[in-house]
């Protein structure tokens, strides 16, 4: 079994790739921003009938002991200054087998509209955060030989009107893994690129372009999560590095 902490855990493909992990047996550390919401998920977790066995076993995993199955840490990624004063606090394991950087804000605008202030938080908590979450991460992900793994977006391989900060925001994130990835060959780095989804943020990319949101008419949280999942668990003599998933209509 193996440890994985996931960001934006509370909602969306962070919450559906904890489902998942977690019903495999593996040990989680959720982040989000909210500590209620946080609970709230634990909770959930800690009530369910989750199994401590897995039908098959992530290639990080080296077996070791089980401490907490499910723990919180309240994080800020658009105060990324503060982050390592939250993880000291945190009590997190040694090793870890893998992170998934699932947290993301967008807001739309031109160029013309967006100012200084929507720019700074997009990049903070996409590319900025992000990259300070793995720096600090880096000593336990090395003992474990682990995976990191960003969730991109489409927007991250091409930019479209209203979208320039987002893509800013994911373009600088692509660049993060592709240099991650050389500069620690002993970790696998996976960035996935997911079409629009269903979540909360797609609710309000839709109303920010006036149109209406139903979940059915998107990728749902689940079938990214399940494409995480297999990345982590590709055999160790194998990563893939770039994956991308479109709806299919």
């Amino acid at each position: 079994m193996g440890t994985y902490l996931i960001t934006g855990a509370t909602g969306g493909i962070g919450l559906a790739t904890a489902e998942l992990l977690r019903e495999q047996g593996h040990d989680l550390v959720l982040t989000a921003r909210s500590p209620e919401r946080l609970t709230k998920i634990a909770a959930r977790f800690a009530a369910a009938p989750y199994g401590k066995t897995q039908a098959w076993a992530l290639p990080q995993g080296e077996g070791r002991p089980s401490g907490q199955p499910v723990r919180t840490v309240p994080l800020d990624l658009a105060e990324p200054r503060r982050i390592e004063a939250a993880l000291a606090l945190a009590d997190l394991p040694p090793a870890l087998d893998g992170v998934v950087h699932s947290a993301g804000v967008c807001d739309l605008g031109t160029v013309a509209e967006l100012d200084a202030d929507t720019w700074i938080d997009q990049l903070m908590v996409n590319l900025v955060g992000a990259a300070e979450l793995t720096r600090l991460l880096l000593p336990s992900l090395r003992a474990a030989g682990g995976h990191v793994v960003f969730v991109n977006s489409g927007a991250g391989l091409r930019a479209h009107p209203n979208w320039s900060a987002y893509a800013a925001s994911k373009h600088g994130l692509k660049a993060l893994a592709d240099s991650l990835r050389q500069e620690e060959p002993a970790l696998r780095v996976t960035t996935v690129y997911p079409g629009r989804t269903a979540s909360e943020m797609q609710r309000r990319v839709r109303a920010q372009e006036s149109a209406p949101y139903d979940p059915a008419d998107y990728i749902q949280p689940a079938t990214v999560a399940r494409a995480i999942v297999g990345a982590l668990g590709t055999p160790a003599d194998a990563v893939v590095t770039d994956l991308s998933i479109r709806p299919r209509a």
